[in-house]
């Protein structure tokens, strides 16, 4: 099929390569704009430009989709069949999604109606959800509720990051599109309406959405920690200066504890939370410093028993 792909991320790479693999002609690639990363800010290009580049797809960069006709120009040069969306971070409007013969088609980072929006796999693992999965699906101007075509499920481990389960839910998103594409070509895709009574949201996960509330379950406070990592990565304060967690486990004991006291245990960080449960901070990071053990933080910085973090 002519396939004119849309996406940004690393997620989105592995199913531009699945399609290509496939056998399939890309004609034009649509990606976000080029963003300066790292230390010295350089503008670096999203992962799915790279791929595209190196194997000679044009690539289109637009900020929006508020002219329409030079996005029209664009189509009609290439006249795709089926465009398929990935993790592109932009919505679609009406004369884009009705354009091509066969439809928009997308991969979704969940098991839908459920975690519908920006973040489905973060808020899965916030959410503390034991299953999830992907979704294939003919896109709609509704917020991912077009029709099903395909679905396939995994298990979240308990111990999964989100940037665990971004890895891979990609392979396993790229494994169900080439399912999709196939009966698409066949013509014998199926078409499953939503459930609208079963619709969840998964909005944006924001840097103040990652802070650390002490009064909350022990569970509750593991799973924000796995599910903002890699980012925006889950932080409290002591004093003034902020500290992120990076790895966490519950202690599975209790005591007579109010939430945000540290608890000298002498080997690492553990801190109380809601009904004096407590969980041990295993991996750190303090401002402007590197990420190390509680552990080895603790050998030089001392955080008497009893004290109260924020």
């Amino acid at each position: 099929m002519n396939v004119l792909f849309m996406g940004t991320p690393d997620f989105a790479e592995v199913s531009l390569k699945r399609i290509l693999s496939d056998g399939h002609k890309v004609c034009a690639v649509f990606t976000r704009e080029d963003k300066p990363k790292g230390r010295g800010m350089k503008l670096t290009p999203p992962p799915v430009k790279v791929l595209a580049e190196e194997n000679g797809i044009p690539v289109y960069q637009p900020k929006n989709f508020g002219n329409q006709a030079e996005i029209t120009e664009i189509l009609d040069k290439y006249k795709p069949e089926i465009i398929v969306v990935v993790a592109y971070g932009r919505l679609l409007p009406a004369f884009v999604l009705n354009y091509p013969r066969l439809g928009c088609v997308n991969v979704h980072g969940s098991l839908l109606p459920k975690l519908r929006g920006a973040c489905p796999i973060q808020r899965a693992v916030i959410n503390g959800d034991k299953v999830t999965g992907v979704t294939t699906m003919y896109m709609s101007e509704g917020l991912d509720a077009g029709d099903i075509i395909l679905k396939r499920e995994t298990e979240i481990a308990p111990a999964e990051t989100s940037g665990e389960l971004f890895a891979r839910l990609s392979v396993l998103g790229a494994g169900l599109l080439s399912e999709t594409l196939a009966l698409i070509e066949k013509g014998t895709a199926p078409r499953i309406p939503q459930d609208e009574t079963d619709a969840t949201f998964a909005p944006i996960v924001k840097k103040e959405d990652a802070r650390i509330e002490w009064n909350r379950k022990s569970g509750e406070i593991v799973d924000l920690i796995r599910g903002t990592n890699p980012s925006p990565t889950a932080y409290f304060f002591i004093e003034d200066i902020m500290v992120k967690v990076h790895e966490a486990q519950a202690s599975g004991k209790s005591g007579n504890f109010a939430p945000g006291e540290v608890i000298g245990n002498g080997r690492c960080l553990e801190i109380a939370c809601a009904g004096g449960e407590t969980v041990f901070l295993s991996t750190i990071q303090v401002q402007g410093g590197r990420r190390m053990s509680s552990e080895e933080y603790l050998r030089g910085h001392k955080i008497p028993a009893g004290t109260f973090i924020r």
